[in-house]
């Protein structure tokens, strides 16, 4: 069954450059630990702000990736995928939701990784998704930031 992980940013946080970063740092461990990791992001100004970011969140750091589209893509596949419609069957380990509500696909990841913003109305979706996890008897866990 999947485990669902929320990481909480601190209130007042600065969206969405904080839930970015905080994503950029989860695919960096993730995919240092040998995991592909999708990073579903409707939103295609944040999906852009995510491709950016992973260039550069750490001096002296990279994380392969690319973002889903039309082209087929690269082979070997890269460590992080971003987009906001289903992945290919390849990314199946972590998921890191970026959007507002719980994709349909989720359950086929192993752990599903939720970024709680600082802004009320953010933690209200938030709230909402933890709800629909905690209702359907998946194993939950939250990380204060």
């Amino acid at each position: 069954m999947t485990r669902i992980d929320f990481y909480i940013l601190p209130e007042g946080g600065k969206p969405p450059e904080g839930a970015v970063m905080t994503a950029c740092k989860l695919c960096d461990k993730a995919s240092s630990a040998g995991q592909r990791v999708y990073v579903y992001v409707p939103d295609g100004e944040v999906s852009g702000n995510v491709d950016s970011a992973l260039w550069s969140f750490r001096q002296g750091s990279f994380v392969p990736h690319e973002r889903q589209g039309a082209a087929p893509l690269q082979q070997p596949l890269p460590a992080v995928l971003i987009g906001g419609a289903e992945p290919p069957d390849e990314y199946h380990e972590v998921m890191i939701n970026l959007g507002a509500e719980v994709p349909a696909f989720f359950s086929r990841f192993e752990r599903v990784m939720e970024i709680v913003d600082g802004d009320a109305a953010q933690r209200a979706k938030s709230r909402e998704r933890y709800k629909f996890y905690r209702d359907r008897g998946y194993e939950l866990a939250s990380h204060n930031l």
